[in-house]
C-alpha cells in the first residue's frame, strides 16, 4: 500500500496494525518515495531482545569494564559477557525454572556415585574459544546447568576456573538467539563436549555432541521421547517431564 507522509500522520496507528499484520506501508512525499513501513521477522523480533545492554554507549567492551559493571552489581543482576558485548540476565520464568529442576533432580542422582558434579547457575564459567588463554578471548557465561568434572578447578575464592564437560541451557524468549547461535559456537570452540538445549515452548530438547572443538553429532528429541546423552552413558531424561512441568 503507498500512502502519503499527510495519511500517515493522520493515521498512524491504521497503517502501523497493518504492517504488523503482514501489509508493507510505503510512504510518499511530494509524490516521491521516502520510506517504507513493515512489521519485523521473528529472526529480526529476537535481534532486537537480544542487542547487547548498551554501556557509556560504546559498542564493544573490555573484560576489565565488565568485571567493574558486574561487580557494582553483584547482589543485583547476573551478567555475561560474550565476543565483547555485555548481556544482562533477566529472571527466569516459572516454567524455566521448574524444567531446570526437573533436570538438576536426574543429573544429581547420576552423578551421585560418580567424580563429576551438576552444577546450577548462578556461577561464572570463563571460556577463551580457541584462545590459548582467557586473555586472549575472555568470555564469561551463565549456563543454567553444567556438569563441572575438573572439581580441582575450584580456587581458594570459590571460583570455578576450568571447562565444564556438559552444559544446559532452557530458551527463553530473551535468550534464544544467543543460546542457539552464539554459546552453542563458544562451548563448542572451548572444548565443551556436549550441550543442550531446551526448548519448552516449542517441546524439543537438541543435544549436540562436540569433538575435537567440531560438531559430531546433534539430536532432537520431542513430546514422549528419552533423550540420551551422548558423552555419559545411561544419563537420560523423559521429555515430557521437562515439558509438562
Amino acid at each position: 500500500m503507498r500512502i502519503s507522509t499527510t495519511v500517515l500522520q493522520n493515521s498512524f496507528g491504521k497503517y502501523l496494525k497493518m504492517a504488523m499484520e503482514g501489509t508493507p506501508i510505503y510512504i510518499d512525499r511530494n509524490s516521491e518515495p521516502v520510506a517504507v513501513m513493515k512489521g519485523v521477522t521473528e529472526e529480526e523480533r529476537w535481534h532486537l531482545k537480544e542487542e547487547a545492554r548498551a554501556y557509556l554507549a560504546k559498542p564493544r567492551y573490555t573484560y576489565e569494564e565488565f568485571r567493574e559493571i558486574a561487580e557494582r552489581d553483584e547482589n543485583t543482576c547476573q551478567y555475561e559477557f560474550i565476543d565483547g558485548q555485555i548481556y544482562l540476565l533477566g529472571s527466569p520464568r516459572f516454567s524455566h525454572q521448574s524444567a531446570l529442576g526437573e533436570l538438576y533432580v536426574t543429573f544429581f542422582h547420576y552423578f551421585e556415585d560418580k567424580p563429576c558434579r551438576p552444577i546450577m547457575a548462578p556461577l561464572d564459567v570463563k571460556l577463551f574459544g580457541k584462545a590459548a588463554r582467557f586473555e586472549d578471548n575472555p568470555n564469561v557465561v551463565q549456563p543454567d546447568m553444567f556438569v563441572m568434572c575438573d572439581t580441582d578447578q575450584v580456587d581458594e575464592k570459590g571460583k570455578y576456573q576450568g571447562i565444564p564437560t556438559l552444559a544446559v541451557e532452557i530458551l527463553s524468549p530473551s535468550t534464544k538467539s544467543k543460546d542457539i547461535m552464539i554459546k552453542a559456537k563458544l562451548y563448542m570452540d572451548s572444548g565443551i563436549q556436549e550441550y543442550w538445549v531446551v526448548d519448552i515452548e516449542n517441546r524439543h530438547l537438541t543435544i549436540y555432541h562436540f569433538e575435537e572443538r567440531d560438531l559430531k553429532e546433534q539430536n532432537v528429541y520431542t513430546s514422549g521421547d528419552i533423550a540420551c546423552s551422548s558423552i555419559f552413558e545411561g544419563l537420560k531424561v523423559e521429555t515430557d517431564r521437562l515439558f509438562n512441568s
